[in-house]
């Protein structure tokens, strides 16, 4: 009978390989959007026709009337509400696989590098689940599934240790706290990643529409928010990843003092957790005050969860400091 630790490992996988047929079948979601897109302005354009054919003809339906008056049947995303319910199934198996790893540890299961990639990616899915409930986000699917199986997948192959016990600096109630809100304010620095990320596409093709283009942009984006709408959603979770992440900030300082007898020491880890921080509120703040709107604040918030994730690989792995707990020798 395999241990605890090696039935994570296997739900972890698990989880991967669930949340890889969710990205394609978000993917397809996509793939639908597009011909939805296509079939609509079919549909108009044979419209437009059939007004021209009648029209002047006494008596005679008006079938412009007809057309601009006609509800059109809203399209059913069938590719996506199955991708939606495999990301669910996968999340069941990547909340066992971290809680096997924290029984079998006898501890919270993110104590190292591994186990935060687990956390991290798990409450990543959780907010995106949690928001669906609210605002239909189902075609954020393909980014997020895509980038929960790239991360697992490389902290399973790359980063996975055994179950060891704590180091003494680590001994401590913060680590509960810490690590679990910069993990929660990390999951809604994604989303807001995701949505800037559509919200320049969205933008460009919005841009090359009022230029009349031949080619506008992917077809699916016709389907999704406009990009100030994006925009909106974005700035709405930066807002809250703001939040946690300086709740994180002043933890961490006071969770220094109590291990290593000072608040702050410029630390690797602790420098670029407050880059961070200087980041998303550059983001905000610009964003709020002066007017930066549009495609400058889209890749100020994209390269603030770039600098997310730099730091919790990056610096993590190859750079040594007081906060060297990767785990890996």
């Amino acid at each position: 009978m395999p241990d605890l630790d090696s039935l994570s490992i296997l739900f972890v996988w698990t989880a991967i390989a669930i949340y890889a047929a969710a990205f394609v079948a978000y993917a397809f979601d996509l793939a639908r959007r597009s011909e939805v897109t296509a079939d609509a302005r079919l549909a108009r354009e044979t419209a437009l026709v059939g007004a021209g054919g009648v029209a002047g003809v006494p008596g005679a339906p008006d079938a412009a009337d007809d057309a601009a008056s006609a509800e059109p049947a809203k399209p059913r995303y069938v590719m996506a509400r199955i991708g939606t319910t495999l990301t669910g199934l996968a999340f069941v198996f990547h909340l066992a696989a971290t809680v096997l790893r924290g029984i079998a540890a006898e501890r919270v299961p993110w104590a190292n590098l591994y186990e935060f990639a687990m956390i991290g990616t798990l409450l990543v899915v959780f907010v995106y689940l949690l928001v669906l409930t609210r605002i239909d986000l189902r075609f954020l699917g393909t980014f997020i599934t895509g980038l929960i199986v790239v991360l697992m997948g490389s902290a399973a192959l790359s980063f996975y240790v055994g179950v060891v016990p704590l180091m003494d600096p680590l001994k401590s109630v913060w680590l509960v706290i810490h690590v679990f809100v910069a993990s929660l304010g990390t999951a809604f620095f994604a989303l807001t990643a995701a949505l800037s990320a559509l919200q320049l596409m969205q933008h460009r093709r919005e841009r090359r529409i009022a230029e009349e283009a031949e080619k506008p942009g992917p077809a699916f984006l016709s389907t999704l928010p406009g990009s100030e709408r994006l925009e909106g959603l974005a700035f709405r979770f930066a807002i809250v990843g703001f939040i946690l992440w300086t709740f994180t900030l002043i933890a961490g300082s006071i969770w220094a003092q109590d291990a290593w007898g000072r608040y702050w020491g410029f630390d690797v880890k602790e420098t670029w957790t407050f880059i961070i921080w200087v980041l998303f509120a550059g983001y905000i703040h610009a964003r709020a005050t002066r007017g930066w709107r549009g495609s400058r604040s889209a890749w100020l918030a994209i390269i603030g969860f770039t600098a997310v994730i730099f730091n919790f690989t990056i610096v993590n792995v190859f750079f040594k400091g007081l906060h060297a707990y990767s785990g890996l020798s």
